[in-house]
């Protein structure tokens, strides 16, 4: 066939105009349906638009319902090649008369959401209206479009949607539902933004038939018989410490329509180096939808760090004069008085909260408005009222969101909040929320702290992670408005702050509130608690000699007060501090005396941490008998006080006495027992010395592969890989890291060295075993606290209780004592005998100054 016998259809605008009539649309219809300007739809039809833009044909090809060959006329038409059919077929069956939506629009990080939103939509059951509720700016037009374009062939009667404006209500739903054709099937209606005039909207829905669904938008219920609420809450943003790896960032739906919406304003994607900020602002922003979208804009202009540094602190002045501010203000007016007052209260709170804890804060606020209406019964009256209807109306709203059935679930998005305290601070409420709220924080971690002594101690430890951004928070206002809450809150959070590492910030917090005048009038027992807590957080970075006054007067103003749980946490401190200090003779009258003490209230955990204590002073004297038995009496009353971890240390410090000893083949078996579930709790600090006693067993024994198993697995906790040298020394001490923790890595380094060394003496490599018990000498003699309790690194004081003065820990200047004694005999076989004299001067030093006297083996090793 020649070109001039090939079938020329219809120019592009009668095509349009053709299929339009035939759908039996009006060009505002159609206009609507392709989401086009009725200008561009009239230009198009009467020619002056020859050659539209592509993105227009397209969107009348979706609206039209096209695919397949005559999708691909349709937008040749367009491009001025004709159409193959100049006379459509109607299409009734593919754009129907009943499909009245916008385009569907793009949907990020709701898909959980849309599929069961579709289901219940499908199903309604008794036929009520779904209303998705929400602040504005939560994206619930934009779900409630994705829900209906998915289900328009789900309804028969067909899809309409119709959007409450200035005009009349009742004529533009009847508009939108004339699209519908009810008897032909179920038909679905959409009505965005119903609190623009609730009352219309309901009497509007009283005239449409019964086969009509109805899925409502708006940010406060209709209010109508038989509704279901669906409160939209924002996206899910990533957690604090995300990694800062774009894709890893990108899984996150709050950061992905952030990083959707750069995209339509800058042509590259954020750099490595802006990952953290936007994590940050997405976090900032809440995971609200409108607040993203507006920060993305100013992706334009600004860097991500740059957007965060400018709007970090108010996220609410994003938008200009269309602002996220007067967004949350249109949500904040449809409450009532009390209602706003109530959630200007719980924007004290800054994460996340329990039932109980609103509960209390509320209650705080209605005491507040009894005390200013002057008398005890309105006091008592509103301090009664149940919170749960409040939460109920501020869900229902979208003013609160609540994730899982975890304790801690509600939050306020932080937009929200946000305003929130603005109002807050406008009408002066400020301080008295700041206030109770400290209050509130104050009685949650009393009653949680005890519970990290003990088995407990992860779960509580957990527990106070969960708030800790309230702890840090009511501390910080507390300290400056209400010091003596500060300190009631300080008091009890040593625990917690030397668990996590964070000894150095805690002591300083401690100093601080202890020495503020306005703290003079605290009870004293919280003083004292204070004081105590001070004197252990020392303890963990080698400063506990300088605060052990502090442990002696709390523990003399807890014996005045007979406060018991208090007079033997200072006997520990005590004890520590006195280890730290090399002052072991008052260290050991110090276990000695909480022994006794527990003994006598029958507190068997802690006498079971006193016999361990007293463990390493038995070492000290050269007593292995005594420290078995001690070991012995520690593994029976932790198992009558079912503490697990106590029994633990105490099996392995067994394998290590045992060792000591020269039964190396039980000290093999014992350890292998205890290691795995060492490991099970998470410790490594006591993992490392066990697997050290493990491996110089196995050394001894000439089980070399096994040994060196060992080595490799200190080396994994980071042990150096080469010794450091014949001659080397140290000259100092490591320095400390930044969090206040002990000198990093030193333990693991020598107990690695040592195992090292023990199989070069297997082989008969005593020179090689010189450098490796010089390795050893040299980290111990410079990069460890003498005796304190030895968790090197922050990841080790994360997983140590902070309440067992060494838990039977003989390691540190015990364990210098065992390597100059190794090295003295080397040199012996060398027959170097300066450096032996060297080395036996300084191992006398290190007996005399503290205490040590050799074990038995270690005499005969010197001949």
């Amino acid at each position: 066939m020649t070109a001039d016998q090939r079938p020329v259809g219809p120019d592009f605008a009668t095509l349009v105009r053709q299929r339009r009539r035939a759908a039996g649309l009006t060009q505002a219809e159609l206009a609507n349906l392709a989401g086009l300007a009725v200008r561009t739809v009239r230009e198009v039809e009467s020619g002056r638009t020859s050659r539209p833009q592509r993105t227009t044909a397209v969107l009348l090809a979706d609206a039209f319902g096209l695919a397949g060959e005559e999708r691909a006329g349709f937008l040749g038409a367009a491009r001025g090649r004709g159409a193959s059919s100049p006379v459509p077929r109607p299409r009734v069956a593919l754009v129907p008369r009943r499909v009245a939506l916008p385009p569907a629009p793009t949907l990020v990080g709701r898909e959980a959401e849309l599929a069961r939103l579709a289901e219940l939509v499908a199903d309604p059951g008794d036929g009520g209206p779904l209303t998705l509720v929400g602040v504005a700016g939560a994206g619930k037009t934009v779900l409630a479009l994705a829900i209906a374009h998915q289900l328009v062939d789900r309804f028969p009667g067909g899809v309409a949607a119709a959007v409450v404006g200035a005009g009349s209500i009742e004529s533009t739903i009847a508009k939108a539902a004339g699209n519908l054709a009810p008897r032909e099937g179920p038909a679905l209606l959409v009505i965005d933004a119903v609190d623009r005039a609730p009352g219309a909207v309901r009497a509007a829905l009283a005239q449409l038939p019964p086969a009509v669904q109805v899925l409502a938008t708006g940010r406060a219920p209709l209010g109508v018989p038989g509704e279901h609420l669906w409160p939209v809450p924002p996206l899910a943003v990533p957690p604090a410490g995300e990694p800062a790896d774009l894709a890893e960032v990108a899984h996150y739906p709050a950061a992905a329509l952030f990083l959707d919406r750069l995209a339509r304003v800058r042509t590259e994607p954020p750099r490595p180096d802006e990952v953290p900020a936007l994590v940050g602002l997405v976090r900032r922003l809440g995971g609200l939808p409108l607040a993203i979208e507006l920060a993305a804009v100013e992706g334009r202009l600004l860097r991500l760090p740059e957007i965060l540094q400018r709007y970090g602190d108010r996220v609410l002045d994003l938008g200009g004069e269309q602002s996220l501010r007067a967004a949350m203000a249109g949500s904040y007016q449809l409450l009532s008085p009390a209602d706003q007052r109530a959630l200007r209260w719980l924007a004290g709170f800054r994460d996340r909260w329990s039932m109980e804890l609103a509960e209390q804060l509320l209650a705080a606020m209605h005491r507040s408005t009894g005390a200013a209406a002057g008398g005890p019964a309105a006091e008592l009256t509103v301090a009664a009222e149940d919170p749960v209807p409040l939460l109920h109306r501020l869900v229902n709203l979208g003013l609160v969101a609540v994730r899982d059935s975890r304790e801690h679930r509600f939050r306020l998005p932080a937009p929200v909040r946000d305003f929130a305290t603005e109002q807050a601070e406008r009408l002066g409420e400020l301080p008295q929320i700041r206030r109770a709220h400290a209050v509130v924080i104050a009685g949650l971690v009393e009653r949680v702290a005890p519970g990290l002594a003990g088995p407990g101690r992860p779960v509580a430890a957990a527990r106070l992670d969960t708030v800790a951004s309230e702890i840090w928070a009511a501390l910080n206002h507390a300290a400056n408005d209400d010091p003596q809450t500060a300190l009631r809150l300080a008091a009890q959070l040593s625990r917690w702050w030397r668990f996590r590492g964070w000894d150095v910030v805690g002591r300083r917090w401690l100093r601080r509130l202890l020495d503020d005048p306005r703290t003079a009038g605290v009870d004293p027992v919280v003083r004292a608690w204070a004081m105590v807590g001070m004197a252990r957080l020392a303890c963990e970075h080698g400063a506990g000699a300088d605060e052990r006054p502090a442990a002696e007067a709390a523990l003399a103003e807890f014996q005045r007060c007979e406060e018991i749980a208090g007079e033997l946490v200072a006997r520990r401190c005590l004890s520590m501090a006195c280890l730290a200090a090399g002052r072991y003779d008052e260290a050991r009258r110090h276990c000695l005396a909480l022994l006794a003490a527990a003994s006598r209230y029958g507190r068997l955990r802690d006498a079971a941490v006193a016999q361990l204590g007293l463990t390493w002073h038995e070492l000290r004297a050269g007593n292995l008998d005594a420290a078995r038995r001690r070991l012995a009496a520690a593994d029976r009353l932790a198992g009558q006080a079912d503490d697990r971890r106590l029994r633990l240390l105490a099996t392995a410090s067994t394998a290590e006495v045992a060792r000591l000893a020269g039964r190396y083949e039980e000290s093999v078996a014992i350890g292998h027992r205890v290691l795995l579930r060492l490991d099970e709790l998470g410790d490594r600090g006591h993992r490392r010395r066990l697997l050290a006693t493990i491996g110089q067993a196995l050394a001894a024994l000439g089980r070399v592969a096994e040994a060196e198993r060992v080595i490799a697995r200190l080396r994994a906790d980071g042990a150096p890989a080469a010794p450091t040298g014949a001659g080397a020394t140290v000259g100092g001490g490591v320095e400390p890291a930044a969090a206040g923790t002990a000198a990093v890595g030193a333990p693991a380094e020598a107990a690695a060295a040592m195992v090292e060394a023990r199989l070069a003496l297997a082989r008969g490599e005593v020179e090689t075993a010189v450098e490796w018990f010089t390795a050893a000498a040299t980290e111990l003699r410079g990069g460890h606290r003498p005796a304190a309790s030895d968790h090197s690194g922050t990841e080790d004081a994360a997983d140590h209780s902070g309440d067992e003065p060494g838990d039977g820990d003989h390691s540190g200047r015990r364990e210098l004592v065992e390597v100059l004694v190794e090295l003295a005999g080397c040199y012996r076989r060398l027959g170097d005998e300066p450096r032996r004299e060297r080395v036996l001067a300084e191992l006398a030093r290190v007996c005399e100054e503290g205490g040590f006297a050799l074990l038995p083996a270690e005499r005969d090793r010197l001949g």
